[in-house]
């Protein structure tokens, strides 16, 4: 393969402005590329959920100049584990030995982490309402037919999510996502005390998640054992009321906090391993790379990754397919392992046999709370390459 040629501005498409996609494209113009984000949502779209950055995704963050911000917008964690529906401790997360070893662990609004992404980024690059139709390769470049007409550029770059429409078009064999057993509900409540620890509880086939908000508010999601596609819209809270409702404080009261009409309800899916992240001139990034369930909360960081990786390839590679094969191969051998200890995480934490659930927790109040922290390792200790 020959060399990009010597001075030549490089230009990318990016399909999906989520945390991966935005982030790319932070990353890719910091290095002097000219991008170009495809988004299909007419406009930002409000989302009722908050999500976890651990040190690994802070420390890709900070590459692109933004973690700071994040940071100074976010709540630093003080307290986590997991819980029986009594309120009992299993198991209690060191916050402050975890920050020690590894680094900063916050929690932020997801609008807020996409707002300072754009602000970063500029209003320029960045295209609502703009749907990708078709992709083709033309022999040193990529073109690209939208829903806003053609672009053509060096590189393409799917980040738009589980359902990617770029990895329909340019893997069309691969195995659609999968169902993983459980459907969640999310929402951001207001509560009338102060709600100043996080952590999950754990029942029988079910669990309840609470993560408090810089500003006050807090972000709960539920989660429980059902056959996909069922929904009730106007009464999702009352499902959730009958199911965690009398379980310990604060639940009961983030319940009675919460706005009907603001209960987001989600079958999670995850996405069988690929083969391979990349295509000549594509490559998938986040979700559409590698959608896993959120039982290590490592989503969002796992994208940023993907992101300050392949912009760190690419620049020190001579050719961009070159770039790509490093990217895939570096981003593989992390990632899947990841998405198969999430899985068999959420299959432990969904347990809802009688007699295997009593064990389950047993097992967990068991186990030494610094092992769980150095478990933690292998998956925070990522550092960002030169």
């Amino acid at each position: 393969m020959s060399a990009e040629p010597v001075g030549a501005e490089r230009r990318a498409v990016i399909v999906g402005a989520g945390v991966a996609g935005l982030t790319a494209a932070i990353a890719l113009r910091q290095r002097g590329w000219q991008v170009e984000v495809l988004e299909r949502a007419a406009g930002v779209e409000p989302a009722g959920s908050g999500l976890s950055l651990w040190p690994n995704g802070l420390r890709g963050l900070d590459v692109i100049g933004v973690g700071a911000a994040i940071r100074e917008q976010s709540l630093a964690a003080t307290e986590g584990g997991m819980r029986d529906t009594a309120g009992r401790w299993l198991s209690r997360t060191d916050i402050a030995a975890l920050r020690d070893r590894y680094g900063d662990l916050v929690v932020i609004h997801r609008n807020q982490l996409s707002d300072l992404l754009r602000t970063a980024l500029g209003t320029g690059p960045l295209r609502f309402g703009c749907a990708v139709e078709a992709v083709e390769f033309t022999g040193r470049g990529v073109r690209v037919r939208h829903s806003a007409g053609t672009t053509d550029a060096d590189l393409v770059l799917g980040a738009d999510g589980i359902n990617s429409t770029l990895r329909a078009t340019l893997w069309p064999r691969a195995r659609r996502p999968v169902y993983a057993g459980y459907t969640a509900w999310r929402t951001i409540v207001t509560p009338a005390e102060p709600v100043l620890a996080g952590g999950e509880t754990l029942g029988r086939g079910q669990r309840f998640g609470i993560a408090p908000l810089r500003d006050g508010r807090v972000y709960m999601f539920g989660t429980a054992n059902l056959p996909a596609g069922q929904r009730d819209p106007g009464r999702e809270l009352d499902e959730l009321r009958r199911r965690f409702g009398s379980w310990h404080d604060p639940i009961p009261a983030l319940l009675a906090a919460a706005d009907p009409a603001a209960i987001l309800r989600h079958d999670i899916y995850e996405l069988p391993p690929l083969d391979t992240y990349v295509r000549e001139r594509a490559a998938l990034l986040g979700d559409a790379a590698h959608a896993m369930t959120p039982n290590l909360g490592q989503g969002a960081n796992l994208a940023v990754e993907d992101a300050v990786t392949l912009a760190a390839v690419l620049d020190r590679a001579p050719d961009i397919p070159g770039a790509l094969t490093e990217y895939d191969r570096i981003r593989r051998a992390r990632v899947q392992p990841l998405a198969r200890l999430s899985h068999r995480m959420g299959a432990a934490l969904q347990l809802a046999l009688p007699a295997v659930t009593p064990v389950r927790n047993a097992v967990l109040r068991l186990a030494p709370d610094a092992a769980a922290l150095r478990a933690l390792g292998p998956v925070l200790s990522w550092a960002p390459p030169a």
